[in-house]
């Protein structure tokens, strides 16, 4: 999501791709893997961001996801 990140492109596609396969072996609707990924989102921002920039991390995370998606009319 972040234009400029810490972590090189492969950890991140790696770590995707992990994720990915757990929903997938799951047999996960959409519905299903968005709310299990918007909870562990949700437990990341509680347990590893501090209180003070809970809010500010979740607003850009929102922002971001919001800006990722591709929508296309036709």
């Amino acid at each position: 999501m972040a234009v400029n990140s810490k972590y090189s492109n492969e950890e991140v596609e790696n770590l995707i791709m992990q994720l990915l396969t757990v929903l997938e072996n799951s047999n996960a609707k959409a519905d299903l893997s968005l709310m299990a990924l918007g909870n562990a989102a949700t437990s990341v921002i509680n347990n590893r961001v501090s209180p003070t920039q809970r809010r500010h991390v979740a607003a850009s995370f929102a922002s971001a996801l919001s800006n990722s998606i591709d929508i296309k009319m036709h």
